[in-house]
């Protein structure tokens, strides 16, 4: 391999995304569990689908740090959407009879309600993810994303 095809290094910006995307994603994954273990009733189950959109926005900003907090909750909400729209086929139901992992990833049956609350999650996602690129511009004495006309990201 010649070393201009070589990927390029991560730069501490991407090692830093990528480390509170981590933290971020198992946070949730803890916040899921407990309101799991400690709820019942349409509060535990709602919860839940809000938060299994946050999830998927951590994963999405820790595969792609560099993506705008717009795109990362566009992305998260169209892969909880796709997940809620493919259980109308049988396929998860199938999966989750065999697996409490699919069960958990995957659901079973289709609830229209949770669209509602995927959208909730992601926005609750981008608001913090938001917020948290302009506070590390801020503290870098930058514009957010880079941009010296002070943009917003979006």
């Amino acid at each position: 391999m010649r070393p201009s095809a070589r990927p390029p290094a991560l730069t501490a910006h991407t090692r830093g995304v990528r480390a509170v995307a981590a933290v971020a994603a198992v946070v949730t994954v803890a916040a899921g569990l407990a309101v799991r273990a400690g709820a019942d009733g349409a509060f535990a189950k709602y919860a839940g689908s809000a938060l299994y959109t946050v999830l998927l926005c951590a994963l999405v900003a820790f595969c792609a740090p560099r993506a705008r907090p717009v795109t990362v909750a566009a992305t998260a909400l169209g892969l909880s959407w796709a997940v809620e729209f493919a259980q109308l086929t049988g396929v998860p139901a199938q999966w989750s009879a065999h697996s409490a992992a699919a069960r958990l990833v995957f659901g079973s049956t289709f609830n229209a309600p949770d669209l509602f609350w995927y959208a909730v999650g992601a926005a609750a996602a981008w608001a913090v993810h938001t917020g948290a690129r302009r506070r590390a511009a801020s503290a870098a004495g930058r514009a957010p994303g880079g941009d010296p006309g002070g943009a917003v990201p979006r």
